[in-house]
Parts: structure tokens; sequence; C-alpha cells
């Protein structure tokens, strides 16, 4: 098993590599065997387990811990959405809706053609080890719905879905009424999930964004 990077070493610029090329390749088998895609922290969970075993266990409830983790990830994301354009394919690249499918459009037409921020900031590796205030620094913009941009309709979607809408709601009271109905079914004391928990709050401050 491949050890999750820490914040305050990166990696040796081989090992690293290497981690990267093995990501690289679990990464779109999975999204190749699972179309409707993966949650951000559904995919982390995949990449720990055989027969790929790419990742230590991580506490989702440390953002410190977490960030090289989701960092790497998306470096590897944005890297093969990269390869993968020229042959028609698109990777999208959300914390709640990770997937793989061909493009209905030309090659360089299409979303990929237009400049993304995001992009820049993930494929810079020296990102990768950050000081843990800047990590928290940055989880409490995100969590403000401070991140900067506005999302995209599939984005949105994807958020509203999470909260179990059929479409985006009609605005943010109802949005905050099922966020809340749905973190209490979900709460650990009572039988649910921490991952589950932070897709959901994720899925909220992407709505907020929408709203703002």
């Amino acid at each position: 098993m491949i050890p999750a990077p820490t914040t305050s070493t990166a990696p040796a610029s081989a090992d690293l590599d290497l981690q990267i090329q093995h990501l690289l390749v679990a990464v779109e088998a999975e999204l190749r065997r699972r179309p409707q895609g993966f949650s951000e922290l559904a995919l982390i969970r995949q990449l720990q387990q055989p027969p790929w075993q790419l990742l230590e266990p991580v506490s989702f409830r440390d953002p410190a811990k977490l960030y090289p983790v989701h960092f790497l990830l998306f470096h590897v994301l944005y890297r093969l959405r990269d390869q993968l354009a020229d042959q028609g394919e698109i990777v999208e690249v959300s914390p709640l809706n990770i997937r793989l499918h061909h493009s209905p459009v030309v090659a360089g037409d299409g979303p990929l053609a237009s400049t993304d921020p995001l992009r820049a900031f993930y494929l810079d590796l020296d990102r990768l080890a950050l000081p843990e205030e800047a990590i928290l620094a940055m989880m409490a913009d995100f969590r403000a719905g401070r991140s900067g941009g506005t999302p995209d309709g599939q984005e949105t979607l994807a958020a509203a879905q999470a909260l179990g809408f059929a479409a985006v709601p009609r605005d943010l009271t109802e949005a905050k009424y099922c966020f809340r109905r749905a973190v209490m079914q979900a709460h650990p004391d009572r039988g649910g999930d921490t991952a589950r928990l932070q897709d959901l709050n994720r899925a909220f401050a992407i709505l907020k964004q929408h709203f703002r």
C-alpha cells in the first residue's frame, strides 16, 4: 500500500511520480467500471480497498489529514481529463460526482476549451504540501461559500441530488430544510456515516453558492 502524503513534507519526487502513475491507472479503471460515477469520498474509499490499496486510511473528520489525499486525487483527475479529451471523452471533476463519459461535441469546442482556475491549482504539485493553517483557512472559506466563482449547472444539480432532490430546489430555504433532515438521518450517533455527512456538507455549500 502506498502511504498517503503528509502536509509536512511531500514524498520524494520518484515516489510521488510512481504513486501518481498507479492512481491514473486505478482511477480510470474505476470510472470505466462505474459509469454513474462516484462522490469524492466514495472514490477515495475504493482506492483504499483491494485490488488497488493505493491510499492508507485517512480521517475524514480531519481537514489537515484529508487535504493531501484530496489534492492528489484531484491532481490525477485533471491529468486524466487532459489525457482523455483527445479521445472525445470527458472526466467530470466535482467532489459530489466524478464520472467519465463521451463528449457530445468536437474536442476543443466544449467545456475543456474554457479556462478552469481549479485545473491550474491542482496541477501545481507545489500545493500538495501546505501548512495546516492554510488548509483550515481554505476549508473555512469553502464552508462559508467563498470558494470562488459560481458552480455550473451540472455541479449544482449533483449537489441537489445529493440532498434528495430530483432537480435544483426553488430557493435556499427549501434546500436548507432537506439538508437538515438528511444530516439528522446520516449522523453517526443515529447509525449514519461520517463520509455521507461530508458529502451533504459539500452539497449544501455548493447550493449556498448557487443561491448567493
